[in-house]
């Protein structure tokens, strides 16, 4: 049983070796809290809870942070358009983004630091960068000096110049070289601020994930995620911070990071306003079409999401609810997650993929199978959907979603008067009730165990 993962800075697949294997560290960059979140920042939510589950599977012990960023520029040009406080807005949107995750079926990390409660250790941070002649104080503010570092830009593989020239760097008198970066900077009256060595100000984006590491899950971690678009600079410069505020002990071990989410085949982007937010689709579609619909994809390759792309995450996963609830009365083997059909597939680096047309075999097994061969596909079903996120659905809560009570109970006595009505061999009433429902998007299914319903 070993797990084998892509490792940015490597470039490469490696055989995953734990720092102690009775306890994993593993931290993600979450959202900035001034907005919805869009379907992309769900992207590495959905792909580090499976990497979350194998590892709680394979490990006794998993430490899982997730952050919270709730101060930042963009907060504030919120707030200052709305009127509303700073915290009522962090507070709202932190909810309204566990709440999205929740529908998505993704567990809730085991640390959930907000950046605001940790300022005093970004302070301390700064304070080592100082002290070691990695940062300097320049106009109020407090930068990184990049040049320090030999190895900046390792992440990233890129060296200084690459860097300037592809990214967007912020030209300012107050920096000794176009590439540093901002640690502390200070904040207007206006401005949320704390004191600090260096006058009120307010932290860098950068800074809050290194302390919040460091206190947390300690200086080196096993793994360190999020998506491609944080590489540079964001992952470049927690790397260079962390590592030089501890006399070069390395930070992380595997740098893992997925690929972007398009849009109807194109790049998911501000300027093409093509945003979809997952407050939005939930409107739509059940979290776990959301789900399966990014796990569609291995996660280091781009995914696109489509009308077309969800109406087959949504066929696909009936298929597999529809088995289940011809399941309803088999009591299934229990299975371990060593011995599910897609483990192997998810020690590969996270091949979802692969696991997918691994339970799709499973279904192959049903046709004119024995009790004992249904009760297996069973529990495989529910061993892999355990480790993907995905069948925790009662089938018939999954076919009857979107459906309120009343009309819920209408379709169950529409489905009682055809029954009625082909007992009585009346078929054209029979006929004419079928009819009638599916038009209303319902579709009937006769079995030995009674008529069941479902959306179409």
């Amino acid at each position: 049983m070993t797990l084998h993962l892509y490792n940015t800075q490597a470039g490469e697949k490696q055989r995953f070796e734990p720092i102690d294997a009775n306890h994993i560290k593993m931290y993600v960059c979450g959202p900035t809290v001034y907005n919805r979140v869009h379907i992309g920042n769900a992207r590495p939510v959905v792909v580090f809870d499976v990497l979350y589950r194998v590892l709680k599977a394979l490990y006794p012990k998993v430490s899982y942070a997730r952050n919270i960023t709730d101060i930042d520029d963009k907060i504030m040009a919120a707030a200052k358009a709305s009127g509303e406080e700073i915290g009522e807005i962090t507070r709202h949107f932190a909810q309204a983004y566990a709440e999205d995750m929740a529908e998505l079926k993704a567990q809730e990390p085991d640390i959930v630091p907000f950046a605001t409660e940790h300022v005093p250790e970004m302070v301390a941070m700064i304070q080592a960068l100082i002290k070691r002649n990695h940062a300097y104080e320049s106009a109020g503010h407090v930068l990184f000096a990049v040049q320090t570092m030999d190895d900046y830009g390792s992440l990233s593989n890129r060296d200084l110049e690459d860097m300037l020239a592809g990214a967007r760097v912020e030209v300012a008198d107050y920096k000794r070289y176009a590439g540093d970066f901002v640690l502390w900077k200070p904040s207007k009256d206006d401005e949320p601020g704390w004191d600090s060595p260096w006058g009120r100000g307010r932290p860098g984006w950068h800074i809050e994930c290194s302390a919040m590491i460091e206190k947390h899950l300690g200086r080196t971690i096993d793994i360190h995620g999020g998506g491609r678009d944080l590489v540079f600079p964001h992952h470049e410069n927690e790397m260079a911070q962390s590592c030089c505020a501890h006399d070069g002990e390395r930070f992380v071990n595997y740098w893992m990071h997925n690929g972007y989410v398009n849009i109807d085949g194109e790049k998911m982007s501000k300027s093409l306003g093509n945003f979809r937010m997952v407050n939005e689709l939930l409107g739509e579609w059940q979290g776990e079409v959301l789900r399966f619909a990014l796990l569609s994809a291995q996660y280091r390759s781009e995914v696109n999401f489509s009308q077309e792309s969800l109406a087959a995450a949504k066929q696909t996963l009936d298929t597999f609810y529809l088995a289940l609830r011809k399941l309803q009365d088999v009591v299934a083997v229990t299975i371990n997650p060593s011995d599910s059909v897609v483990w192997d597939s998810l020690l590969d680096d996270l091949n979802t993929p692969n696991a997918v047309a691994a339970l799709h075999g499973q279904l192959k097994r049903l046709s004119g199978a024995d009790d004992n061969v249904k009760a297996e596909v069973k529990g495989q079903l529910l061993a892999a959907g355990a480790l993907l996120g995905l069948f925790s659905d009662d089938p018939e809560v999954w076919f009857s979603a979107g459906t309120n009570a009343d009309e819920g109970a209408e379709i169950d006595a529409l489905v009682i008067a055809r029954n009625e009505a082909k007992a009585a061999k009346d078929w054209a009433k029979a006929d004419a009730v079928r009819d009638e429902l599916n038009q209303r998007g319902i579709i009937l299914e006769d079995g030995p165990n009674g008529t069941t319903w479902r959306k179409a």
